[in-house]
């Protein structure tokens, strides 16, 4: 399987590279900070309204992670001991948690995407209650602005795990400095956990980190190639419907005369989403293969998942990330638009097909810190265990293929565990799916066996029907989300159900 992904960037370690890497171990930050030099600006820059949600213990806040109940509050869970810490640091708000018998080890949280309010929220890491029970420790930070900022999360996420001995002093608990800190998260937060981990990362970011694993969660793990197949999957809408060579930017002119020949229900107005018989069937095709090939339950998934929207409705952006980069930052050059069964309309779609390119630099190093994108190179030293539904279609499949191509080609491939979950939308994992792949990375990297995983490339292997039941596990009720119990109910009814493990 031949993915349309940007061509690595090879990171030389300099001395100060080499410096940093050997200096930031457990939480303490004692490698030397990078100067901060004047940079360009960008509408990021300008957004200085966000506000961290007065909070306490007791408050529940919009929690859009797997396994969560919707909102989170941050009491005690039943049968723990734990002391529970609030606060903000650098415009950011933050929970800690500690349990009483700590291990001395830290897990942090990194969670999703939270639009584009000024609210800053921060939510409890859905697996919470087995981090607790083993003895470990976590923290989670609201991150200092909203948009799709990850060098924002990855900043201020690597700035709470710093600080949180002075954090646990400050109430009256004196701790050690963390033998070993890990990092995980969702969505925009698995792009942090793995951009976290890279080499790169390490070398440029303010603030600094030596993580002991990350395990990203339906994580953005292509970094700009996300924002590439979002303008992929509108130049080929626009090529199957006929205007191909209609400015992406004003996509509202076109829009309904698009959604016309595309859709009998267009995404987001209503469910199930059904295509046209033929120009629909030519971009639901395209839309698969664009999106990790061919594979269960994607149709379910574009039906009925609830994911496919999200993405569609990016279509008409100005190939910024809404401000996070200051010029046009996403390429369809590589892309191939793929018909099944249909070399004809495959060609003339390719023929007639916007070729969109990156302004040159766009996401270039930056001399002030990290990339405004920070990129996953697969350029990383410690294990990693990344799961992702085969279902989501906002940051779909393609993703996590993504990440192992670039760490196999980094020779990083050995660290990495791929594990596909038979899930039909964005992050609906059961808890159950998400605490094994902790517990896995966390064993692995104790001196354990390497974990079991997933072959997502190969074509024929994730095109069988039975791809992904290997780490996907029943949905239980007042464990899991409603929603999620929802959507797991609806692919057992779809004949998608795994025999039990």
């Amino acid at each position: 399987m031949k993915l349309a992904t940007r061509p690595l960037v090879p990171f030389l370690l300099t001395a100060f590279t080499a410096a940093v890497l050997t200096a930031c171990g457990g939480g303490g930050d004692d490698g030397a900070t990078p100067i901060a030099q004047p940079e360009a600006t960008r509408a990021q820059d300008t957004r200085t309204s966000f506000a961290v949600v007065p909070f306490d213990n007791t408050t529940a806040y919009p929690d859009y992670e797997a396994g969560a109940g919707g909102k989170a509050s941050f009491t005690a869970l039943a049968g723990t001991d734990t002391d529970r810490w609030t606060g903000t640091l650098g415009g950011a708000g933050y929970r800690v948690e500690v349990p009483r018998n700590w291990n001395g080890k830290l897990v942090m949280y990194a969670h999703g995407y939270r639009g584009t309010g000024d609210a800053l929220t921060v939510s409890n890491p859905s697996v919470r209650k087995y981090l607790i029970d083993n003895g470990y420790a976590w923290a989670a930070s609201s991150y200092s602005k909203n948009y799709y900022d990850v060098r924002a999360g990855v900043e201020d996420t690597n700035a709470l795990a710093n600080a949180f001995q002075q954090i646990a002093r400050n109430n009256g608990r004196l701790l050690a400095t963390p033998t070993k800190v890990y990092i995980t998260g969702h969505s925009m937060g698995g792009h942090i956990a793995a951009a976290a981990v890279e080499a790169e990362t390490i070398a440029t970011a303010n603030n600094v980190v030596r993580y002991a694993g990350a395990v990203p969660m339906c994580g953005v793990t292509g970094d700009m190639a996300l924002f590439d197949t979002f303008t992929a999957m509108q130049v080929a809408a626009q090529a199957v419907a006929g205007v191909p060579n209609h400015p992406l930017t004003r996509w509202n002119e076109i829009a309904a005369d698009v959604n016309a020949k595309l859709w009998l229900t267009a995404p987001g107005a209503g469910s199930p989403i059904v295509p046209t018989p033929v120009e629909g069937e030519r971009f639901v095709s395209i839309v698969k293969n664009l999106t990790g090939g061919e594979r269960p339950l994607f149709r379910l998934a574009l039906q009925r998942g609830g994911s496919f929207p999200s993405a569609y409705g990016t279509f008409g952006g100005d190939g910024t990330v809404t401000g996070i980069l200051n010029s046009w930052g996403t390429d369809t050059r590589a892309f191939t638009y793929t018909i099944d069964g249909d070399t004809v309309n495959t060609s003339a779609i390719n023929a007639a097909a916007q070729k969109v390119s990156e302004t040159p630099d766009a996401n270039r190093l930056r001399r002030d810190g990290l990339r405004w994108v920070p990129q996953v190179n697969g350029e990383f030293s410690v294990p990693v265990v990344a799961i992702h539904t085969l279902g989501d279609l906002f940051v779909p499949f393609s993703m996590i293929q993504a990440y192992r191509q670039r760490a196999e080609a980094e020779g990083n491939g050995g660290r990495l565990v791929t594990r596909a979950i038979r899930g039909i939308s964005h992050c609906d994992f059961t808890v159950s799916e998400q605490v094994e792949a902790v517990d896995a990375m966390l064993k692995w990297e104790g001196g354990g066996a390497k974990p079991t995983g997933d072959d997502v490339t190969t074509a024929a292997t994730v095109a069988a029907p039975t791809y992904g039941c290997t780490h996907t596990r029943a949905a239980v009720g007042g464990t899991d989300t409603g929603t999620t119990v929802a959507l797991r109910n609806l692919i057992g009814l779809a004949g998608g159900a795994c025999p039990a493990p």
